[in-house]
C-alpha cells in the first residue's frame, strides 16, 4: 500500500519537473520520504544524462539581462525537450543564472562559456548537466550573445502565454534611444532578418541567388534580353527580405528600417535574434 498521496507526487513534480511515473517510482523507493525521493531522481537523472544525448531539444526559453544604464546586455537560449519543463521555474532559473554568469565573465565563445566556473569547482557544462539530471530531460546550451559599447536593449516575445519567451532579440545602437531600440528589436523579432547590411553577405551566397534567379526566369520563359534586369530585381528582393536595414519597417511599411533609424538620428550597430530550436 502506497505511503504517499497524489499531493506528494504533485509536490515532487513541482520540485524536480520529473515525469509523473518517475516521481511515483521515486516515492515508492523512498517509502514516501520526499527529500529522499528528490535525491533518488537526481541520482537516476545523472545516470540518464548520456542516454539523453541523442534526443531532440526543440523547446526551451530565451532570456536576457540588460545593464541598468543599457551599456551592455546578454541574450541566452537554453533548450530542453518539452514545454512542460520549459515553463517550469527551475528551468528558467538555470537560464537566468547562465545569463548572469555571461554578463559577469564575458566569455569569448560558447566553448569558453561552458568551460568557465559558474560556481566554485563547477563549470557551466557541469551546471547544465546537473539541470539535465534534475529535470530529467536533455538540456542544451549552445549559443549566447553579448553586446557592449553602445546603447543595448532587448525584446523578448512569447509565442504562447503559458510558455517563457521563445524569441529574443538583442540590439545595439550608437546612442541612447529607448523607443527606437524597442521598435527595431520588435521588428527584428517579427521579420527575422539574417544580416545587418548587404556587405555582410558572402559573395558565394549572392552568386547563388543570381543563379537561382536566372534559372527561374528561364524556366518561366522570360526573354534573354530581359534576364539581366529580372535577375537584378530578384537579387535586390533577396536583399530586402534578409537585410534588416533594407526591410520595410513593421510599423510603417512605407519606410525602411534604415529610414526609421535616420529619422531618429541613431545607427543600428549590430543585432542578434534567437528563436528556440531554430
Amino acid at each position: 500500500m502506497a505511503n504517499f498521496t497524489a499531493a506528494d507526487v504533485k509536490k515532487l513534480r513541482e520540485l524536480t519537473a520529473a515525469g509523473m511515473m518517475d516521481c511515483k517510482n521515486a516515492l515508492v523507493e523512498a517509502e514516501g520520504d520526499l527529500d529522499k525521493a528528490v535525491e533518488i531522481l537526481r541520482v537516476k537523472g545523472q545516470k540518464g544524462v548520456t542516454k539523453r544525448e541523442g534526443r531532440s531539444a526543440s523547446n526551451g526559453a530565451v532570456v536576457s539581462l540588460i545593464a541598468d544604464d543599457n551599456s551592455e546586455g546578454v541574450l541566452v537560449e537554453l533548450k530542453c525537450e518539452t514545454d512542460f519543463v520549459a515553463k517550469g521555474d527551475k528551468f528558467v532559473a538555470v537560464a537566468d543564472a547562465v545569463a548572469a554568469h555571461v554578463a559577469s565573465t564575458k566569455p569569448a565563445d560558447i566553448d569558453a562559456l561552458l568551460g568557465s566556473e559558474i560556481k566554485p569547482g563547477q563549470t557551466v557544462q557541469a551546471f547544465v548537466d546537473e539541470a539535465n539530471a534534475t529535470l530529467g530531460e536533455k538540456i542544451v546550451l549552445d549559443r549566447f550573445a553579448q553586446f557592449s559599447g553602445g546603447y543595448v536593449a532587448s525584446y523578448l516575445h512569447r509565442t504562447s502565454p503559458d510558455l517563457p519567451p521563445q524569441v529574443g532579440v538583442l540590439v545595439e545602437l550608437d546612442k541612447a534611444d529607448a523607443q527606437t531600440a524597442k521598435d527595431v528589436a520588435q521588428h527584428i523579432a517579427a521579420f527575422a532578418p539574417k544580416y545587418l547590411t548587404r556587405d555582410e553577405i558572402d559573395a558565394e551566397t549572392v552568386e547563388n541567388e543570381r543563379r537561382v534567379a536566372e534559372a527561374t526566369a528561364r524556366e518561366e520563359g522570360k526573354p534573354d534580353a530581359a534576364l539581366p534586369r529580372i535577375v537584378e530585381g530578384r537579387v535586390n528582393g533577396f536583399f530586402k527580405e534578409n537585410v534588416v536595414l533594407e526591410q520595410a519597417f513593421a510599423k510603417d511599411a512605407k519606410k525602411t528600417v534604415q529610414k526609421v533609424l535616420d529619422e531618429a538620428g541613431v545607427t543600428l550597430k549590430r543585432f542578434a535574434r534567437f528563436r528556440v530550436g531554430v
